[in-house]
């Protein structure tokens, strides 16, 4: 079985428009490590960033404690 992205979601489409405006984001995980960047794809399990050198990290959805646009 394959696990679908489910693009009904609200959380998803925030991050597809993220994606797509290309906006640089903080992302807190709980390990209380922050990350900036921009998000680069999503799946159903893991998220992708971008860093100012970019450099790709992907991170685990359950690991994430919040997203937001960075001021």
């Amino acid at each position: 079985m394959t696990a679908e992205l489910d693009t009904g979601l609200p959380s998803t489409r925030q991050i597809q428009t993220i994606i797509r405006e290309e906006k640089e984001i903080e992302m807190k995980l709980s390990t209380g490590d922050l990350l900036t960047g921009k998000v680069h794809w999503q799946d159903p399990h893991c998220i992708c960033i971008m860093d100012h050198y970019d450099q790709p990290t992907i991170v685990w959805r359950q690991s994430i404690v919040f997203v937001k646009p960075k001021l």
